[in-house]
């Protein structure tokens, strides 16, 4: 009787471990009600105000960050702020160059997990700058200011950086946009984020700024727990598909 029940226990327990194991991501992130939505090179915290009020009314707390871009370890700093604030543990959202960002601030022990929306996700020793040679993307209106400054042609800015985009929106970005530290392209990542936590990705199939290609095998190289592929979307895929953006965010902090 006495070795029944104790090799009932003992299966009991290996049950709960192994349910527990198979789905560690999940019950790290399912009650993560922090966000944290990081832009990327070019533009500013503004472009997520939909993605922002789609969140905001399903009840989750969303921080926007506003980093400076005159170096890639000022951005971080700028990230690591932020999420130090969290009353908890929080989702991190990158776009583009904000990818490279969390890749890095996502080691912070409050980041439950990560989200890559057209995003670079560096590995060990790589730049994104090196990666986009590896993977070249369809875009030349990249202007190197001979202060050390990018920017993207202004003439250009809605036809490779903000397709699908208004005219008037994409004008305005264009006009108003903050140069970028060349630096930050060229920033070597040393402790990817995305190899101790989990991701979640969503794939610009039309993006001019980053290869597709590329953004595909980021995706799959950090074991991306859901890829999103949407068709016909460019580079500013959180404004044109706010709807789907937010959704793969939500995914994330359940874990799903």
């Amino acid at each position: 009787m006495k070795k029944g029940l104790f090799k009932w226990i003992v299966s009991s327990l290996i049950i709960s471990v192994l349910s527990v194991s198979g789905n560690c991501y999940g019950q790290a992130v399912a009650k993560t009600k922090n966000i944290i939505l990081v832009h990327g090179a070019f533009v500013d915290g503004s472009g997520w105000l939909e993605v922002y009020h789609i969140l905001a009314r399903q009840g989750y707390r969303v921080a926007i960050t506003q980093h400076p871009m005159t170096s890639f370890q000022a951005d971080v700093a700028a990230v690591t702020r932020l999420i130090d604030q969290q009353d908890g543990p929080c989702v991190l959202v990158g776009h583009s160059y904000g990818g490279a960002i969390i890749t890095t601030a996502g080691n912070n022990p409050k980041v439950a997990g990560l989200v890559y929306i057209a995003a670079h996700a560096p590995d060990v020793g790589e730049t994104e700058a090196d990666n986009g040679k590896a993977y070249p993307p369809a875009y030349k209106s990249l202007i190197k200011g001979s202060d050390g400054l990018d920017y993207i042609d202004p003439g250009m800015f809605s036809i490779d950086f903000a397709p699908g985009v208004s005219n008037e929106i994409a004008g305005f970005m264009a006009v108003s946009q903050p140069a970028i530290a060349d630096q930050a392209f060229h920033a070597v990542i040393q402790t990817p984020s995305w190899k101790t936590k989990p991701v979640w990705y969503m794939v610009a199939k039309s993006d001019r700024i980053i290869n597709p290609d590329l953004e595909r095998m980021y995706a799959k190289r950090a074991n991306s727990i859901k890829t999103v592929e949407v068709d016909g979307a460019g580079h500013c895929i959180y404004m044109t598909h706010p709807k789907e953006a937010a959704a793969l965010i939500v995914l994330a902090t359940q874990g799903k």
